[in-house]
């Protein structure tokens, strides 16, 4: 259900503001992004997990917050890593 390793290291490399940068809004909403893809794809075929279905909207809140947070300071990162994303509105 979680990411690997690998795949976390290759979305800081892809989306890391600066070197050794693993802590910015755009990497943190990159990694969330990749955990919320599998764990939709999990619910596919696992209906009745409700205690993962919780986690999945705590992840999809702190992903809200964290893209409200990067409108609010710089709106044109935002709609960068929005467009990179490939995420709504």
């Amino acid at each position: 259900m979680s990411i690997t390793a690998e795949d976390k290291e290759k979305v800081i490399k892809e989306y890391a503001t600066a070197e050794g940068d693993t802590g910015s809004p755009e990497v943190q909403v990159a990694i969330l992004t990749t955990r919320i893809a599998t764990l939709t794809e999990h619910f596919k075929t696992h209906k009745k997990d409700n205690h993962g279905r919780r986690g999945l909207l705590k992840m999809v809140a702190q992903r809200r917050k964290l893209l409200d947070y990067l409108k609010a300071k710089d709106e044109e990162r935002y709609k960068s890593l929005i467009g990179r994303l490939g995420i709504r509105r």
